[in-house]
Protein backbone atom coordinates (compact mmCIF):
# COMPACT_ATOMS: atom_id res chain seq x y z
CA UNK A 1 0.00 0.00 0.00
CA UNK A 2 2.92 2.37 0.65
CA UNK A 3 3.83 2.34 -3.05
CA UNK A 4 0.22 3.24 -3.87
CA UNK A 5 0.64 6.29 -1.62
CA UNK A 6 3.92 7.11 -3.35
CA UNK A 7 2.24 6.76 -6.75
CA UNK A 8 -0.55 9.09 -5.64
CA UNK A 9 2.06 11.56 -4.41
CA UNK A 10 3.73 11.49 -7.82
CA UNK A 11 0.40 12.01 -9.60
CA UNK A 12 -0.44 14.92 -7.29
CA UNK A 13 2.93 16.55 -7.89
CA UNK A 14 2.58 16.18 -11.67
CA UNK A 15 -0.95 17.62 -11.64
CA UNK A 16 0.17 20.47 -9.38
CA UNK A 17 3.17 21.35 -11.52
CA UNK A 18 1.14 21.20 -14.73
CA UNK A 19 -1.49 23.46 -13.17
CA UNK A 20 1.26 25.79 -11.96
CA UNK A 21 2.33 26.34 -15.56
CA UNK A 22 -1.29 26.78 -16.63
CA UNK A 23 -1.96 29.26 -13.79
CA UNK A 24 0.09 31.99 -15.50
CA UNK A 25 2.13 32.75 -12.36
CA UNK A 26 -0.86 32.06 -10.09
CA UNK A 27 -3.01 34.73 -11.80
CA UNK A 28 -5.70 32.34 -13.04
CA UNK A 29 -7.96 31.24 -10.20
CA UNK A 30 -8.95 27.68 -11.18
CA UNK A 31 -5.44 26.45 -12.05
CA UNK A 32 -4.11 28.17 -8.90
CA UNK A 33 -6.63 26.29 -6.75
CA UNK A 34 -5.64 23.05 -8.48
CA UNK A 35 -1.99 23.79 -7.63
CA UNK A 36 -2.76 24.15 -3.92
CA UNK A 37 -5.04 21.10 -3.76
CA UNK A 38 -2.73 18.86 -5.81
CA UNK A 39 0.42 19.76 -3.87
CA UNK A 40 -1.42 19.33 -0.56
CA UNK A 41 -2.58 15.88 -1.64
CA UNK A 42 0.90 15.06 -2.91
CA UNK A 43 2.63 15.94 0.33
CA UNK A 44 -0.02 14.18 2.43
CA UNK A 45 0.26 10.93 0.48
CA UNK A 46 4.06 11.27 0.48
CA UNK A 47 3.93 11.47 4.28
CA UNK A 48 1.89 8.26 4.31
CA UNK A 49 4.49 6.57 2.10
CA UNK A 50 7.21 7.64 4.57
CA UNK A 51 5.68 5.30 7.14
CA UNK A 52 7.37 2.40 5.33
CA UNK A 53 9.61 3.76 2.56
CA UNK A 54 12.74 5.58 3.77
CA UNK A 55 12.63 9.30 3.01
CA UNK A 56 15.69 9.29 0.71
CA UNK A 57 14.38 6.45 -1.43
CA UNK A 58 10.81 7.79 -1.57
CA UNK A 59 12.01 11.27 -2.47
CA UNK A 60 14.35 9.94 -5.18
CA UNK A 61 11.50 8.01 -6.80
CA UNK A 62 9.01 10.88 -6.34
CA UNK A 63 11.26 13.54 -7.80
CA UNK A 64 12.72 11.37 -10.57
CA UNK A 65 9.35 10.16 -11.79
CA UNK A 66 7.99 13.70 -11.51
CA UNK A 67 10.83 15.10 -13.62
CA UNK A 68 10.27 12.59 -16.40
CA UNK A 69 6.47 12.91 -16.38
CA UNK A 70 6.51 16.71 -16.26
CA UNK A 71 9.04 16.87 -19.10
CA UNK A 72 6.75 14.67 -21.20
CA UNK A 73 3.71 16.78 -20.38
CA UNK A 74 5.63 20.01 -21.06
CA UNK A 75 6.67 18.61 -24.43
CA UNK A 76 3.14 17.46 -25.33
CA UNK A 77 1.08 20.36 -23.96
CA UNK A 78 3.38 23.37 -23.79
CA UNK A 79 5.72 22.79 -26.74
CA UNK A 80 8.88 22.40 -24.65
CA UNK A 81 11.75 21.14 -26.77
CA UNK A 82 13.71 18.13 -25.55
CA UNK A 83 17.15 17.62 -27.06
CA UNK A 84 19.10 14.36 -27.08
CA UNK A 85 21.02 15.05 -23.83
CA UNK A 86 17.74 15.81 -22.03
CA UNK A 87 16.15 12.60 -23.28
CA UNK A 88 19.25 10.56 -22.38
CA UNK A 89 19.28 12.10 -18.92
CA UNK A 90 15.65 11.17 -18.39
CA UNK A 91 16.35 7.63 -19.54
CA UNK A 92 19.05 7.48 -16.86
CA UNK A 93 16.56 8.77 -14.27
CA UNK A 94 14.10 6.01 -15.20
CA UNK A 95 16.93 3.47 -15.07
CA UNK A 96 17.84 4.71 -11.60
CA UNK A 97 14.26 4.33 -10.39
CA UNK A 98 14.19 0.80 -11.79
CA UNK A 99 17.47 -0.12 -10.10
CA UNK A 100 16.18 1.14 -6.75
CA UNK A 101 12.92 -0.79 -7.09
CA UNK A 102 14.32 -3.99 -8.53
CA UNK A 103 17.67 -4.44 -6.82
CA UNK A 104 17.94 -2.29 -3.70
CA UNK A 105 16.92 -3.34 -0.23
CA UNK A 106 16.93 0.32 0.85
CA UNK A 107 13.34 0.79 -0.24
CA UNK A 108 12.02 -1.60 2.38
CA UNK A 109 11.75 -1.00 6.10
Amino acid sequence: MHYVFLGLAIIGEVIGTTALQASNQMTKLVPAIIVVVAYTASFYTMALAFRVIPVGVAYAIWSGAGIVLIAGIAWALFGQKLDLPAVLGMILIVAGIMVINLFSNSGHA
